[in-house]
């Protein structure tokens, strides 16, 4: 089940929405939003209503005002508890008010109360953002407008005055009573290749010579069923930048974070490929099982079940880890199961247990409660030169995210935390939350994502080598000062974007003076630094983006939510909030309507109007089971632990007794279908190599003994002839998936090379005519 935003009545019923009207501004990798919401109350009773609707974490929303029949009404910025008074006095008094905050449990969900609406009249909210725009592996930047919101599961112990709280009735998608439009302008100095997007969008419209502007909008019709989402590729993107923008005008008596000029430094760490990557760490994959994980990953068609995309994504991180490492696999939902008692060395026999109980999982385990698995990894001993690497696979569906957030982050030193979204509507608060609080990365799978890819992308950098000591460092002219605003970056990978902000106190230079500003860091012990030179002339903007840009950098790291932002913190936080007007878990937006003299006249009314539901599930609405319903357990219900395998004396895994038989190919027909990728993936071995047998025989499409025959060098070890034959079917095959494959491709190659260097040329020469290939034989190179 999917739930709409929109504005609901106190019995969390819509008003009637008209329109949807979203004017996007794209200018280099910062999105500036303004999104106007048009309702009617066509009843001839007042009514009070409540409006929610979905926000990206990253946005820093700093204005709101509400437009009444004409007559515009502009939002202050107030301490929450102050704004809650003010609205619920004028709400007794019978005037008009308005009230927009946060979610107490999630940065990722907006709330707004309007108060005493008249009957017969047209209200307009309106509300702006901006935020930075995330950098993916291809080099596009991705805007993403959320419109899903789905109903998140409700934990034991959580508090009840969520505005989630909700169950309103619904309607199938084609009796939406609201049009949505939406109008994007994109602009780079760098000029811009294409534009794609996942929604219908007109021909893009380029203007300028260099193609250095464009214009695009969404095509009628859309129904907001789905995350709006575009991808936009410039042709230079991994340029480093610094921009200066001017603070507040001295004769204004503004004082403190908007006084001065503010810096926007934007890096792009040239990382060198690790020499030797890394190979031991600690890697537990906590996996998503509630009963939403049944849906598939979007509304495309043929799209894949979140449930099986997982269970691939597993099969090829657990292929792809070094050998000696640790690890272990949890499943959550109402109660969630551990593979093992403890995290085990990552051998062959704990492998084949491991992937047996894979193929085995299923969406079957309720809801969504993941803290308490969370706090059982963390209770887990560590591993004495294995630091702990965590990946979290969820469809984000919780209510408490700050909850689960302070849980990682009271555990950050002794982990990495990477976490993953899994389909449309995924908290992004949850999500990137607990990846920025422990040093990690975050993803999000929606549309023709693949899980796959971005699971073994962060996997890839958690096996790369720790970057250390990094620091930030200004070089000025005399007279002027930096104070950082970000929080002390602890970690960098190689790919990533990494974008500072800085306050510039002191007096300003001429116009013609530039400064630097240099980022230093270590890596396998060899010192590397980069750096930019740029103009201190601050330039005008009406918005302040970076001003609002660095005060959003500032509130994620400091504002753990209205109950649990620590005292010392939260007047910081309450401060820079006020003073920037970026809303916070602490502050509120309150507007009164002047304009109406007169109270307004009748008893407030509630009216239920049907909201839409996606994948058409309304006969599976009754029950908790199918797409998109996790089963919620009573209050206080406490988890079970369900160890999937029996207990042992010892977390060693070696001292155990496993089944060494290797699964027919017949099972993993029937777990992994007719992907051959898959299949062949499935065979390998934990060392990187293959075994030659009927199974591999039959996805290279020959029999065995032809392969037998084709075999150049006598008594050659019949695996070193297998492994080079699998490795050139993965290039000649699978080459468009590369991404998913190079981690365990590599430990294959690493494999040959100890255990048929001699020998090698001849059987590469020999795979290649034997399998008619035109791979080339430098592939086999390390």
């Amino acid at each position: 089940m999917v739930l709409r935003g929109g504005l609901l009545t106190r019995k969390e019923e819509p008003v009637p929405l008209k329109s949807i009207c979203v004017t996007l501004s794209i200018r280099e990798f910062v999105a500036g939003v303004s999104a106007t919401l048009n309702y009617e109350n066509e009843e001839d009773v007042p009514l009070e209503t409540f409006f929610v609707f979905p926000m990206d974490d990253d946005s820093a929303v700093y204005s709101f005002e509400a437009v009444v029949d004409g007559k515009k009404i502009k939002a202050e910025l107030q301490e929450k508890r102050k704004a809650h008074s003010i609205y619920e006095s004028a709400i007794s008094n019978r005037r008009q008010a308005f009230l927009l905050e946060e979610d107490k449990y999630s940065r990722d969900v907006f709330c707004c109360n309007v108060g005493n609406l008249n009957p017969g009249s047209k209200v307009a909210l309106t509300l702006k953002s901006v935020q930075e725009l995330p950098l993916e592996a291809d080099g596009a930047l991705r805007y993403v407008l959320p419109a899903v919101l789905n109903p998140r599961y409700r934990g034991s112990g959580s508090f009840e005055d969520s505005c989630l709280d909700m169950k309103p009735p619904v309607v199938p998608l084609e009796d939406l009573p609201y049009t949505f439009s939406m109008v994007a302008t994109i602009s780079s100095q760098h000029g811009i290749e294409r534009i794609q997007s996942n929604c219908p969008f007109s021909p893009t419209e380029y203007l300028g010579e260099y193609k250095t502007s464009a214009q695009v909008s969404l095509a009628d019709g859309h129904k907001f069923d789905r995350d709006v989402e575009l991808l936009i590729y410039y042709s230079e993107v991994h340029t480093p930048t610094v921009a200066v923008e001017m603070g507040q005008p001295k004769d204004n008596p503004v004082d403190g974070f908007m006084k001065d000029p503010s810096a926007m430094v934007c890096f792009y760490p040239n990382i060198p490929e690790a020499q030797s990557p890394v190979i031991c760490g600690e890697f537990v994959f906590l996996m998503d099982r509630s009963g939403s994980m049944q849906c598939p990953i979007s509304k495309q068609d043929k799209s894949q079940l979140r449930i099986e995309a997982a269970k691939e994504t597993l099969l090829l991180l657990l292929k792809s880890l070094p050998i000696g490492c640790y690890f272990n696999v949890y499943g959550f939902g109402s109660s969630y199961e551990a593979f093992f008692p403890n995290s085990v060395q990552y051998t062959q026999q704990t492998m084949e247990e491991a992937l047996r109980r894979v193929k085995l999982m299923q969406a079957d385990l309720g809801g969504t409660e993941i803290l308490t698995p969370l706090q059982i990894i963390y209770r887990e001993p560590s591993i004495a030169g294995h630091p702990l690497q965590l990946f979290v696979f969820t469809d984000g569906e919780v209510t408490d995210t700050f909850n689960i957030i302070n849980e990682v982050k009271r555990n950050r030193l002794r982990h990495r935390c990477f976490s993953f979204g899994i389909g449309e509507g995924a908290s992004t608060s949850l999500i990137k939350g607990i990846a920025r609080v422990a040093g990690g990365t975050s993803e999000f799978i929606t549309g023709k994502d693949r899980m796959q890819f971005k699971a073994l992308r962060a996997l890839k950098r958690a096996l790369q080598p720790a970057v250390e000591d990094i620091s930030v460092s200004w070089d000025l002219p005399r007279g002027l000062s930096a104070k950082m605003l970000s929080p002390e970056q602890t970690v960098l990978y190689k790919g990533q974007r990494l974008i500072v902000y800085a306050l510039l106190s002191g007096t300003m230079p001429p116009a013609e003076a530039t400064g630097e500003v240099n980022l230093k860091y270590t890596l396998q012990g060899k010192s590397l630094e980069n750096r930019v030179t740029f103009s201190l002339q601050p330039k005008p903007d009406d918005n302040f983006t970076i001003h609002r840009l660095a005060a959003k950098s500032f509130l994620q790291a400091k504002d753990m939510g209205f109950r649990d932002t620590p005292a010392k913190d939260k007047k910081d936080v309450l401060k820079i909030s006020i003073d920037c007007g970026v809303i916070s878990s602490q502050t509120a937006f309150i507007a009164v309507n002047k304009n109406v003299n007169k109270p307004v006249q009748g008893p407030l009314t509630c009216r239920d109007v049907p909201r839409p539901i996606l994948f058409g599930a309304a006969s599976m609405m009754p029950q908790y089971h199918g797409c998109g319903l996790d089963k919620p357990h009573a209050l206080g219900h406490r988890l079970k632990k369900k160890c999937m395998f029996p207990p042992m004396a010892s977390p060693q895994m070696e001292r155990a007794h496993f089944p060494t038989n290797r699964t027919n190919f017949e099972t993993h027909c029937t777990v992994f279908g007719d992907n051959h990728l898959v299949q062949l993936i499935s065979l390998q071995n934990a060392d990187g190599s293959w075994y030659l047998d009927e199974n591999l025989a039959g996805i290279l499409g020959k029999s065995l003994e032809d392969l037998l025959a084709a075999v150049p060098v006598k008594d050659a070890n019949s695996s070193s002839w297998a492994t080079v034959l699998a490795v050139v079917w993965l290039h000649s095959n699978a080459k468009q998936m590369k991404g998913e494959w190079e981690l365990l491709e590599k430990k294959a190659r690493t494999w040959i090379h100890i255990h048929a260097a001699s020998i090698m040329q001849e059987l590469v020469k020999a795979a290649i005519v034997f399998t008619k290939s035109s791979v080339d034989p430098s592939i086999f190179a390390l």
